[in-house]
């Protein structure tokens, strides 16, 4: 398979949707026949339920959870666990062979700590693709969950965006965040076709994109700079070839490639 890889990024919301889930894996399995496909997911929600039914609370700083390292068990339990079995045990019930990993397995990926302020919050670097790459290489679904280590093995908690970028960047892959929206919307809740720093600034400062969305969409920015190539944000229920094909779902441009 000579076209390179693609890295898809779901959220744990993903997870209380069956049969979203069984129409992203059949759409995973026709794509694999020309491509390699990674999966990258991370568990927000099922982590806050775990967390509540324990009693523990925690904060946010700049809207990046605070993760105190005795909390670090209960959440590598709920998205190394819980959520990536639940998406493992989907694709297999699709056809398809899932392998469940972690950031930190083969050392795919190193992280360091943050800042101590956020606890057990950590920034991903590539590291070694020649696991990935050798997985890959087998046409098994790479199932891998937003957990990372330190060198040092301190367990980490990565931002599922962040993950899926380190990921696409360790195979050059192209990227996918899909959530439950079909894309970026303008005033009019018409679908935006592409974006780039320029127009997110101006539809921010219009009140156009708000809140979670400028989260993505910054998100999403940051990814296509890093990988010097467009990113896509589009619905988890749409086709992969239809928003490959670009029609649906909106590009995110790095500064300097043009939309076409």
């Amino acid at each position: 398979m000579s076209r390179s890889p693609i890295v898809i990024k779901v959220g744990g919301a993903l997870l209380d949707d069956a049969p979203a889930m069984t129409r992203l894996f059949l759409s995973i399995k026709e794509v694999q026949k020309s491509r390699h496909v990674v999966v990258v997911h991370g568990g927000g929600p099922l982590v806050e339920t775990l967390m509540a039914s324990l009693g523990l609370s925690s904060t946010k700083i700049d809207g990046l959870r605070v993760t105190p390292d005795e909390h670090m068990p209960y959440i590598c339990g709920a998205l190394a666990g819980s959520a990536n079995k639940q998406l493992c045990a989907a694709a297999l019930a699709t056809g398809l062979t899932p392998v469940g990993l972690s950031l930190l397995d083969g050392n795919m990926v190193v992280c360091e700590p943050l800042a101590d302020k956020y606890g057990a919050v950590g920034a991903p670097a590539t590291a070694d693709a020649t696991f990935l790459k050798s997985i890959l290489a087998q046409s098994v679904l790479p199932v891998i969950s937003s957990i990372g280590s330190s060198v040092q093995g301190r367990l980490l908690n990565i931002n599922a965006d962040q993950a899926a970028t380190v990921i696409a960047e360790l195979l050059d892959a192209e990227l996918l965040l899909l959530s439950n929206v079909d894309g970026v919307l303008d005033a009019n809740k018409a679908l935006i076709p592409a974006l780039d720093a320029h127009a997110i600034t101006q539809h921010a400062n219009n009140g156009v994109i708000t809140d979670g969305m400028k989260v993505k969409v910054d998100a999403a920015l940051q990814s296509a700079q890093t990988l010097a190539r467009a990113v896509y944000i589009a619905s988890w229920t749409a086709d992969i070839a239809d928003i490959l094909n670009k029609n649906t779902g909106t590009q995110i441009l790095p500064n300097e490639i043009a939309p076409v």
